[in-house]
């Protein structure tokens, strides 16, 4: 089984910031070709915020781009968010995905269980 733990979410007041990690907990080998994170807001579909690949490559949507950066630890199999100058519209449930493969399932799409991010003065 593959889990992805996240932590870093919470109530922020505009123009500050936010940190969210997410690590994948397997027990059985697998190697990681995309890390990220969405995000869903009430009434709204999810969307793409940051993904980043093994190789370090970078995607942001433009709503985050300036202001929001994603980094990966591979020797940790971690991703970090950072999130800086959040405006209220950044409000949404924040989920880490992960595109990798194990030795047993092969490639597969995983999601941790969500973090709530809520910009509010």
């Amino acid at each position: 089984q593959v889990q992805l733990v996240e932590s870093g979410g919470g109530l922020v007041q505009p123009g500050g910031s936010l940190r969210l990690s997410c690590y994948v907990v397997s027990r059985t080998s697998f190697s990681i070709n995309t890390m990220g994170w969405y995000r869903q807001a009430p009434g709204k579909q999810r969307e793409l915020v940051a993904a980043i690949s093994s190789a370090g490559r970078t995607n942001y949507a433009d709503s985050v781009k300036g202001r929001f950066t994603i980094s990966g630890d591979n020797a940790k199999s971690t991703v970090y968010l950072q999130m800086d100058s959040l405006k209220p519209e950044d409000t949404a449930v924040y989920l880490c995905h992960a595109d990798l493969r194990t030795v047993v399932t092969g490639r597969g799409d995983y999601w941790g269980q969500g973090t709530q991010v809520t910009v509010s003065s």
